[in-house]
């Protein structure tokens, strides 16, 4: 069985390529392009682990997080924050928000797929 992703991601560029990326690498994904389409689709399919941009049109990607903690059924799934935003301080907000870790974009082609398995393997920090 392949590992699921979620990609959450407004961005169509960004989500195309992160999808194709993943999905080349021997990954199946599902995607939404809002936290409101997103955490309906992790409670449905409860993915390996959800790829979650931070500045979405309405809520929040770390209101989203929140959202899906709460949840029993999506609380265990490894979130990962994909931000532009890498200051030091953005780091800290993230893992104090309780992301499981954080993808700079624009995404590495090289590392991605990579970064991704191992956020996988580790699960929920």
């Amino acid at each position: 069985m392949k590992d699921l992703v979620l990609i959450v991601e407004d961005n169509d560029k960004n989500l195309k390529l992160a999808r194709d990326l993943l999905r080349y690498h021997g990954f199946d994904t599902i995607e939404a392009t809002s936290a409101e389409d997103g955490i309906p689709l992790a409670i449905a399919h409860q993915p390996h682990l959800i790829l979650m941009d931070i500045q979405l049109p309405g809520m929040d990607g770390v209101s989203a997080l929140r959202r899906l903690r709460a949840d029993p059924v999506t609380a265990a799934i490894p979130v990962v924050a994909m931000t532009a935003s890498v200051m030091r301080e953005d780091r800290e907000r993230f893992e104090g928000a309780g992301f499981d870790g954080f993808i700079t974009k624009p995404i590495d082609v090289k590392t991605f797929p990579e970064l991704i398995r191992g956020h996988i393997r580790v699960g929920r920090k």
